[in-house]
């Protein structure tokens, strides 16, 4: 779902939700709702507050779903951390929140968007572009879980990376000191 804050489209969209969660029902299938952030100007009078416009239409969204048709998580962009802990707050028992893993960048942003979502109340990650286009895809997954654990910090995680590339002889997509960088 991509809001629009057009009301118009917006209930457009939820009405082919409730008609997707009924179909998933009926066939006893389970899913997780994907929310997009609009790539188009939606008229916001604070255009910074693009996480929490977000959230109320989730919010929104999910009113009023019962149990049994509830998305299994959310994924969404990481909107910052107001955002992400006000959604991860508002009903954590049935809410469950995690981030897609956004745009191409260096291994530092990877680790970094990690880490700062997981702080602030993301339970799920899927970033499947950056671990499969990643040189040594177990190991990024491997640092991902250390910097979930809170062992290691996003510029450690990086050096490690760069290590593990180093001992198995691959040649990393980027230098040390410039994919380090935020």
């Amino acid at each position: 779902v991509t809001f629009s804050n057009e009301r118009d489209i917006d209930a457009i969209n939820a009405e082919a939700y409730s008609e997707f969660r009924a179909e998933a029902s009926k066939h006893k299938m389970r899913h997780f709702l994907e929310v997009f952030n609009p790539a188009f100007d939606i008229r916001l009078a604070d255009k910074t507050d693009i996480g929490s416009f977000i959230n109320d239409n989730i919010v929104r969204t999910l009113a009023g779903v019962m149990s049994r048709d509830f998305p299994l998580f959310l994924k969404l962009q990481y909107n910052g951390p107001r955002a992400m802990e006000e959604l991860s707050s508002y009903d954590p028992a049935q809410l469950i929140v995690g981030i897609l893993g956004g745009a191409a960048g260096t291994t530092r942003d990877t680790f970094e968007l990690l880490s700062q979502a997981e702080k602030y109340g993301a339970r799920v990650a899927l970033f499947g572009r950056k671990i499969h286009f990643a040189e040594s895809p177990l190991d990024i997954v491997g640092l991902m879980r250390e910097i979930v654990a809170r062992t290691v910090t996003s510029s450690e995680a990086v050096k490690a990376y760069h290590g593990a590339l180093q001992r198995k002889g691959i040649k990393p997509a980027r230098p040390l000191a410039e994919d380090a960088q935020l």
